[in-house]
This record gives structure tokens, C-alpha cells and sequence, in this order.
């Protein structure tokens, strides 16, 4: 007997493309959409099981919903004259009503209730002009080390810094319009200050020149009582 056809739709439908360079792993993208309006189990299989990790590579799909998939292919050392022969199928029945155990129900399926999907898997390599783009972001030393995960933190720990450059700038600005400020305040009371002391040295002197010439005439006067006395 025959089995059924696919009831799950596929994005793409015939071929996985990975794109290069090789030396880091590259991850495909596999969307798979439940249109029915049953449960949907399935299954990610290859004929190259080493060479690729699948997340999720099994579970179920509730009806009219979907999933995406992805599969990553590991580093390797790329020969552009060697077609690829990796081979993906996604396996696919439907979701009994009274289904406790998954791994039971792929035991227990038959045949005629299967249904698959299969896909080829492509390697491109990125052209010269994309090459030299992604090698001035980041060197490929660095990209070889580095997976996405450790980018992603990379990349939050440069913001971070970019803020707290932006923080310090603004603190160093305010503090330089607090220090503007009290300079204004302080120049005032300088000035008002200095202004006071010259008067007050002011009316010392004035006081003082006062003083002076009263001894003067008070001398001069007795002077004069003397000198008329002696006469």
C-alpha cells in the first residue's frame, strides 16, 4: 500500500542551502506548518548524522501552527569540486487522540501511516566582494573560535560599554556646569567683598588723614599761645 502524502508543509520545500565560509558552523533555517486540523508528529532524520545537530529534531505540531527547525552543519574543510551528498527527510503521522507516550507511537505506527518529505542539502560559498565584508567585521581567527553565542555577548558587552562611555560623558559635563557655576557665584561675592574692604581702608585713611590734621592745627594754635606768652 501506498503512503499517504505529506501533510505538512515545507520551507524549503526540496533543498537546504549552507551558506560558507565552512570554517565555523552554518545553520539552516527548516520551517515546517501543520495546515490540518490535527496533531501533527514528526521527525528530522540524514544520511549524515556526525556532520549535523538538529533542534528540535522530533516533536509534535499543533494543528494549524508551525515550527521552525534548525539544522546546523559542523566545520569542515570545503572542496568546491565535491558535490554534496547529504540527504535530510522529515517523517511525519498523525497525532493519536489519546497519546501519552511519542516514542511509543513511532514504535507502535505502521507503515501506511507514515508519511516523509526529502531533502538534498547545497554548499555555497560567498562571493570575494561578501568575503572581504565579513572578514573586516571580524578577523578569521576569531570567527573559527567564536559561535553565535559568544558573539551575541560580545556584542551586548560593547553596548554596555558604549553606554557607560555615554554615562560618564554626561557626569562629566555636569560636573563641569556645577564647577561654571559656583565660580559665578563666588566671583560676586569676591567682588563684593574686595569692594568692601577698599572702603573700609578707605575711611581708615580718611580717618587717619582727619586725625592728623586736627594734631597739626592743634599744634599750630598752641604754638601760637605759646609764642604770644613768650612775647
Amino acid at each position: 500500500m501506498a503512503r499517504p502524502e505529506q501533510v505538512l508543509l515545507l520551507e524549503p520545500q526540496h533543498e537546504l542551502k549552507f551558506r560558507g565560509p565552512f570554517t565555523d558552523v552554518v545553520t539552516a533555517t527548516l520551517k515546517l506548518t501543520n495546515p490540518t486540523d490535527r496533531n501533527v508528529c514528526f521527525k528530522v532524520k540524514t544520511t549524515a548524522p556526525r556532520r549535523y545537530c538538529v533542534r528540535p529534531n522530533s516533536g509534535i505540531i499543533d494543528a494549524g501552527t508551525s515550527i521552525n527547525v534548525s539544522v546546523m552543519l559542523q566545520p569542515f574543510d570545503y572542496d568546491p569540486n565535491e558535490k554534496s551528498k547529504h540527504k535530510f527527510m522529515v517523517q511525519s503521522m498523525l497525532a493519536p487522540y489519546d497519546m501519552t507516550d511519542m516514542e511509543g507511537v513511532w514504535k507502535e505506527a505502521k507503515p501506511e501511516e507514515l508519511m516523509d518529505s526529502k531533502l538534498r542539502c547545497a554548499f555555497e560559498m560567498p562571493l570575494e566582494n561578501d568575503k572581504t565584508t565579513e572578514h573586516s567585521v571580524l578577523p578569521k581567527s576569531a570567527s573559527a573560535s567564536l559561535d553565535d553565542g559568544e558573539v551575541k555577548k560580545i556584542m551586548e558587552e560593547c553596548r554596555r560599554l558604549q553606554m557607560e562611555v555615554q554615562r560618564l560623558r554626561e557626569e562629566n559635563k555636569q560636573i563641569r556646569e556645577d564647577d561654571g557655576l559656583r565660580k559665578r557665584k563666588v566671583t560676586p561675592l569676591a567682588s563684593a567683598h574686595s569692594s568692601s574692604t577698599m572702603a573700609t581702608t578707605a575711611v581708615r585713611d580718611e580717618g587717619l588723614s582727619t586725625r592728623v590734621l586736627a594734631f597739626c592745627v592743634l599744634f599750630f594754635v598752641i604754638g601760637v599761645i605759646i609764642g604770644k606768652l613768650a612775647l
